[in-house]
Formats: structure tokens, sequence, C-alpha cells
């Protein structure tokens, strides 16, 4: 099995807009606030395009079987760091799951980032996605910060 790592193109486009609405069902379980209509995450031809972005995929038999991207963001300005790598569309079709396809793509985008001189990286993950969680903790990320929401529609507040 001959697996290669390379940088999206826009010819990629249908294949990554099906990995985009397996993305967004995989994670609607751990999200109630995820509208139930068709929706997208990303503008995935922009992460393409863009100058300050690039989506790295895994072929597999001329297959596009892997996905993710980097983008660079300016950081908060009381930050040591001026930009940060942010990684997303973190997805590996089922079937090929557990080939470390997603270190792989990590890798590359890791690789990308170092390139622009960007060393801060950062991703974000439900915090109950405890198979993500451990495959992003074995390329070296570390829980960081915990966002905290609180629905009060329905909370009596009087």
């Amino acid at each position: 099995m001959s697996i290669i790592i390379r940088k999206a193109t826009l010819n990629d486009l249908p294949i990554l807009l099906e990995f985009e609405q397996g993305l967004i069902t995989a994670e609607r379980p751990f999200d109630p606030t995820i509208k139930e209509s068709h929706i997208n995450y990303y503008d995935i031809s922009e992460l393409i395009t863009s100058p300050n972005s690039d989506v790295f995929v895994a072929e597999i038999n001329d297959n596009i079987v892997a996905s993710g991207y980097a983008k660079i963001k300016t950081d908060r300005h009381y930050l040591k760091h001026a930009y940060q790598g942010y990684l997303g569309f973190m997805f590996v079709s089922e079937i090929h799951r557990g080939k470390r396809l997603n270190k792989m793509i990590i890798d590359a985008l890791l690789k990308w980032c170092k390139a622009r001189n960007i060393f801060e990286i950062r991703l974000d993950v439900y915090e109950d996605n405890i198979p993500a969680i451990k495959a992003y903790e074995k390329t070296g990320f570390k829980k960081h910060m915990i966002n905290m929401r609180l629905d009060i529609e329905n909370l009596d507040l009087e």
C-alpha cells in the first residue's frame, strides 16, 4: 500500500466537501449547538488557494482518504508570538483509520508552518472526542485551555 501526502488542489474539492460533511456528522453528537440542517464549516477553496493556508491530503491507490489544513492566524497582542498555525479539517475515511494517516497529515502541516516561521500550533477538539484527543496527544499536542458553555434558554433566573 503506497501512501502519498500532498497539497490539495481545487480538483480535489468534490471529495473534500464529502469529507467535510463526514466530519460534521461525526462532531454533531459532541455539540448540541450545531444546526441540524445542511451546513459547511469551511471555505475549502479559500483554504486551498490562500497564501496563508494550505490543505493536505493523503492518497492511497489514487484515492484521497484523509485531509487536514493549516492556517496562519494573527494571535492576541499579549502573547509571546504574533502568529499561530491553526490546524483543522482533520478527517480520515472510516476504512482507513488506524493507519497513522492523521499523523502523516499533521507532520506535513507542521512542516508547512515551520517553513513560514510559525512555531505556535493550535487546534480545537471536543472534550468528549477521546479518540481524537488521543491521536493529537500522540503527535505531541497537550491540553491547554478548556472552553466552557452554558445554555440558559430554559434556565429560571428569577
